[in-house]
């Protein structure tokens, strides 16, 4: 596929080349080429256990700390290789955001924001305030947690709560944001927030969401990636993927005869 053709005057940001996984002998994804644009969200759809998470693991080298766990081929961030780069400056610049809310259980909302910057070795607390405001600023989260910074973050609701670890992943300033199902936790309400959140964000960064929900993806994604059972089936303009997809695999599992 003639990746800049399809993206426009969208830069590739990412570039996965033949990229495959794998748990121990078991392969967990085959041989995936992907190229991801800038400043754009490009989101990963298929069916339980078809690769989606663990793509967007390799993409940080978050893959990898799991025993046994391997991965083979290329993945480019700016033209260089990160599998050959050190994994704690990859996760620097390639951030995070699980499915669960995860905030630091005996942090407090502020500690939780400042708490990547501080393993950065970050202490020049002027620098820490501005960081931890602008995060939460960006995270849609500051109104309502202005006057209880000092509260724990365990205290939040789920959506608060993950709204509060996007804020961590973005105190670090990461170029690329991967979100692995945010909402999926989440009610409606919450859900909207986080959507509303993405939507916002693509103008400063570059993100891959995970997602089990197609509509989400319609709604958020320029971009959007089918996997099945490892393997890449079909990538394109989420309309496209959605109204007129390439492959009959697409069309079954977008219109509901399985997954």
């Amino acid at each position: 596929m003639d990746y800049q053709q399809l993206f426009g005057l969208h830069p590739t940001k990412m570039r996965a080349i033949d990229v495959s996984a794998f748990y121990g002998s078991k392969i967990a994804i085959d041989s995936v080429t992907l190229d991801i644009p800038e400043k754009t969200v490009t989101a990963i759809i298929g069916p339980s256990g078809c690769g989606k998470s663990t793509f967007i693991r390799c993409l940080n080298r978050m893959h990898e700390v799991v025993p046994r766990a391997r991965v083979s081929g290329k993945i480019l961030l700016d033209g260089e290789d990160i599998l050959v780069q050190d994994p704690v400056q990859i996760r620097r610049r390639v951030g995070m955001v699980f499915q669960r809310a995860n905030p630091f259980p005996t942090m407090s909302i502020y500690d939780n924001v400042a708490a990547g910057l501080r393993l950065n070795g970050v202490r020049d607390q002027k620098i820490l305030d501005e960081r931890v405001l602008r995060s939460l600023k960006q995270a849609a989260l500051w109104d309502e947690v202005k006057d209880e910074l000092n509260s724990p973050g365990m205290r939040l609701s789920g959506g608060q709560q993950q709204r509060l670890c996007i804020a961590r992943a973005l105190a670090v300033e990461p170029e690329v944001l991967l979100m692995d199902e945010p909402c999926s936790a989440l009610d409606p309400i919450a859900t909207a927030k986080i959507e509303d959140l993405i939507y916002d964000l693509k103008k400063s960064y570059t993100l891959v969401v995970v997602t089990h929900n197609m509509q989400q993806a319609a709604r958020v994604a320029e971009f959007t990636a089918f996997m099945y059972l490892g393997k890449l089936v079909e990538y394109d303009r989420t309309q496209k993927i959605f109204e007129n997809p390439a492959e009959k695999l697409t069309e079954n599992y977008i219109t509901g005869r399985f997954g």
